[in-house]
């Protein structure tokens, strides 16, 4: 197991190899072991009010960013290959450049955290008394990302404390007012807010959508950082260490310890990140464990002290018990 600090400083810049099988509209990529397509699209399919991708007869359709631009994106149709692969359809009538191709195919790759090597997690989770059940049930599953921090931020600021559907229904209003879409495997799908369009909101813009004042002003102040170049997810990769990356997010109005941590564990892909706090987490644990009570923040420390290195991923696996 690597350093978490190592995790920040690569992130996943590393280059790649030319893909087997690629032709005008269509990229094949090898996958690792252990990766169970079907149990991720499961994952993904856990909400209705989903509209940054959309799952349909086995397929993911999602449209992807790249290039400098904001309007600059491809629409990609994401299909189990045969054997150990993926294969990734364009949409469009203009075959994708070699740009765009690339950009999809390492989007992908982090998306579904192809970069982790899983076997010692599940050599761990396999001893451990409250993970065991979880990765025998959901083995393959790999920890969906968030590879933009603008949206892992603004999906991390939404989503405190309120319930989860509440906050797929926030983001979706958030991203339908300000984002922009394009309409795909008879989907409308959309591209995620711009930060410097929502820096240059009032907060009563967004508190038409029901986000809190105070959040208004959380969202509203992070695209401003990253609008004007003071934050950004190369800065947060390159700090020292982990605990560094959560000291520079906390200094943030309105990221606290939790938000910090999700960040990390979605975005950044730092495996000792553990959002301890979070109230789904505890509730999980409650629920391995045929508890009356949830557990205090000592025994889940107890509990989670033969996870060190893959609190990130055993998190992940417990809140999959739930949703």
């Amino acid at each position: 197991m690597s350093d978490p600090a190592e995790s920040i400083r690569e992130g996943h810049a590393r280059p790649q190899q030319a893909f087997p099988g690629t032709v005008q509209q269509n990229v094949i990529i090898p996958v690792p072991e252990p990766f169970h397509f079907q149990m991720n699209l499961d994952y993904l399919s856990r909400s209705d009010n989903e509209c940054m991708f959309h799952v349909q007869n086995d397929k993911l359709y999602k449209l992807v960013p790249y290039g400098e631009k904001q309007m600059e994106h491809a629409l990609i149709e994401i299909s189990a290959g045969q054997g150990h692969s993926l294969n990734i359809r364009f949409l469009g009538d203009v075959p994708p450049s070699e740009a765009c191709r690339l950009a999809a195919v390492r989007y992908v790759q982090i998306w579904f955290d192809f970069d982790t090597d899983l076997n010692p997690f599940y050599r761990m989770a396999n001893r451990d008394p409250l993970l065991k059940e979880t990765v025998k049930r959901f083995r393959g599953l790999r920890l969906i990302g968030i590879p933009d921090l603008f949206e892992a931020l603004c999906w991390g600021i939404l989503g405190q404390q309120i319930n989860l559907p509440f906050a797929y229904t926030l983001k979706r209003r958030f991203v339908e007012q300000f984002g922009h879409s394009v309409s795909g495997g008879g989907h409308e799908l959309w591209q995620f807010p711009a930060p410097e369009i929502i820096a240059g909101l009032e907060a009563e813009q967004l508190t038409r959508l029901q986000i809190t004042n105070r959040k208004a002003e959380y969202l509203i102040g992070v695209a401003a950082l990253i609008a004007e170049g003071k934050l950004s997810k190369p800065m947060l990769q390159q700090e020292p260490d982990f605990a560094a990356a959560v000291k520079r997010l906390t200094a943030i109005r309105g990221i606290g310890p939790w938000t910090a941590h999700y960040v990390c564990m979605r975005c950044l892909r730092v495996p000792s990140a553990f959002p301890i706090e979070d109230v789904g987490l505890h509730n999980a644990i409650k629920l391995m464990l045929s508890m009356e009570r949830k557990p205090t923040l000592d025994e889940i420390r107890q509990l989670a002290q033969a996870w060190t290195g893959w609190e990130a991923y055993a998190t992940f696996y417990l809140w999959r018990m739930l949703y």
